[in-house]
């Protein structure tokens, strides 16, 4: 069974993860076969190896991780890379992978130039 994961930086303010809740919410919506965690860097629930974990203890097999990130900061390039081998380390029976920074994919650069001519 394949499973998602949007992984983002976190914040102290709670409001900070409302887009995200949100994100999922849409997921679960266009595509109620392939589960979805939400996971966090820091200061926010569950961490990576825990979202990780809730889609082993289902059944995953195959779990892809999605950082939605603007682009490859400091975090992405230096501390992910040591998370997501640690998970692998921990999960060898799952197959993991990750994709780049969403606010790296064209398509995504494209809907923010959309929304911000529609607010001309």
């Amino acid at each position: 069974m394949k499973a998602l994961i949007f992984f983002g930086h976190g914040a102290r303010d709670t409001r900070w993860r409302e887009p995200f809740d949100r994100l999922a919410v849409l997921w679960r919506a266009q595509h109620p076969n392939t589960r979805v965690e939400l996971a966090f860097l820091e200061l926010m629930e569950p961490s990576l190896e825990e979202a990780i974990s809730l889609q082993v203890a289902i059944g995953a097999t195959e779990v892809v991780v999605v950082p939605v990130f603007f682009g490859q900061g400091g975090h992405l390039r230096n501390d992910f890379p040591v998370l997501l081998s640690a998970c692998q380390d921990q999960f060898p029976e799952i197959q993991l992978s990750a994709t780049p920074a969403v606010g790296e994919d064209e398509a995504v650069l494209q809907a923010i130039i959309e929304f911000s001519a529609r607010t001309l």
